[in-house]
């Protein structure tokens, strides 16, 4: 099939799940092999009201497609001799004493403590909002981000962290994987280790050496036409609707540099500026004879670092076959899973539906973008997924 065939497929795939299951208002998709592109498609619009169009400078908010970076930062520390994975966080952080956890409602002192190996593998019984007990008290802290979020006393990314060690943990620390706010207490962690903010450091240390100008943790205003709205699916009228909502301590308006930097969820990017962090960990740590980790950095960040016993906690549906470390998705079992792929595939999502897999032995890199609330790894992401294998992979 021809590449201009290869590309029309790939936009009625994005034209059907936009059009016909009201899945997104706009997104666009971007994949390379061994760094050279083999396929770019859009379809929608990145404002629907003002039929803006999804294009290929687009600014997206990444949400939880900000942990690999934040990842790769942390592994940059590892690699410079100032970060001990082992290190404890009652250690080295101010805030964090000894570690307790809920069992059956009752305060239980933990026999370990937070390692930084457990924030990067979310194995610190840290939560998400959302719940009770630990989670409700997450929930509280969130909610007074986004009460000072544009006042004159914001939350910061140290009071966050501080704040956030006083909580209960779901589980003694290293027990099992749940996903939470460890990726956020990283970028605590690496202020704390640098001195220096943590989008400071990204910049200096990976966004610029790679080029990635349209990458941050808020949006100048010259470019503040190219950022997406974000939308919702309203079922009952089977239409999207322009959602602005502010979540997990991000301001939806991101005009202005937060003091909260989320580690986990803060960053905005486009397709293209995202490739070229995907492609420096395809060539193990260095583009352009820049380079930002050694190859034992990245490889033992692509790596899975479940045990058996703590994999017991990532059982999420459409997740089968994979395992979890350093912040991302492992392939292990390509038999179990729900897409086509190979062994030791890995890449994460984010809550608005950006989409990021490599695939080390065949060179593959896709990258999916749009801006739809509760999205994750979308049914879109897994179309396309497949799709890329059937076409382009043979």
């Amino acid at each position: 099939m021809s590449s201009i065939h290869i590309s029309q497929k790939f936009e009625k795939i994005l034209k059907d799940e936009i059009e016909n299951r009201k899945f997104a208002a706009g997104a666009n998709l971007l994949v390379l092999r061994n760094g050279r592109e083999e396929v770019y498609a859009e379809y929608g619009y990145r404002d629907l009201e003002n039929k803006i169009p999804f294009s290929r400078d687009t600014i997206m908010r990444l949400y939880s497609m900000s942990k690999p970076i934040t990842s790769a930062a942390v592994m940059i520390l590892v690699d410079r001799g100032l970060i001990d994975l082992a290190d404890c966080l009652c250690w080295t952080m101010p805030g964090w004493s000894e570690a307790n956890y809920l069992e059956n409602g009752k305060r239980v002192r933990a026999r370990y403590q937070i390692m930084i190996k457990d924030l990067m593998n979310m194995t610190s019984g840290l939560p998400y909002p959302g719940g009770e007990g630990s989670s409700a008290q997450v929930a509280e802290i969130f909610t007074d981000i986004d009460r000072r979020l544009r006042t004159d006393n914001p939350v910061t990314t140290k009071e966050f962290c501080e704040r956030l060690g006083k909580v209960d943990l779901e589980f003694e620390p290293g027990d099992r994987f749940m996903y939470g706010t460890s990726a956020d207490v990283l970028g605590g962690v690496i202020e704390n280790v640098t001195g220096m903010k943590f989008g400071e450091f990204l910049k200096e240390n990976i966004f610029d050496p790679l080029g990635m100008t349209d990458t941050g943790f808020w949006v100048p205003e010259g470019k503040r036409d190219r950022l997406a709205k974000v939308y919702r699916t309203n079922y009952a009228e089977w239409k999207v609707e322009h959602c602005p909502t502010n979540h997990l301590g991000i301001d939806y308006n991101l005009d202005r540099e937060p003091a909260f930097q989320s580690g986990g969820a803060g960053l905005v990017s486009t397709l293209d500026d995202y490739a070229k962090f995907a492609t420096m960990l395809q060539n193990g740590g260095e583009l352009n004879g820049r380079r930002i980790l050694s190859r034992s950095a990245v490889r033992y960040m692509t790596s899975p670092s479940l045990t058996d016993h703590q994999r017991r906690g990532f059982d999420w549906q459409g997740l089968n076959g994979y395992s979890y470390g350093n912040l991302m998705r492992n392939l292990v079992d390509p038999g179990q899973a729900v897409t086509m792929g190979e062994k030791g595939e890995y890449g994460w999502d984010g809550w608005l539906g950006c989409y990021f897999l490599n695939c080390p032995q065949s060179g593959l890199t896709i990258l999916l973008g749009t801006q739809r609330t509760d999205s994750g790894t979308s049914a879109m992401a897994r179309k396309v997924v497949n799709a890329v294998w059937t076409e382009i992979m043979g």
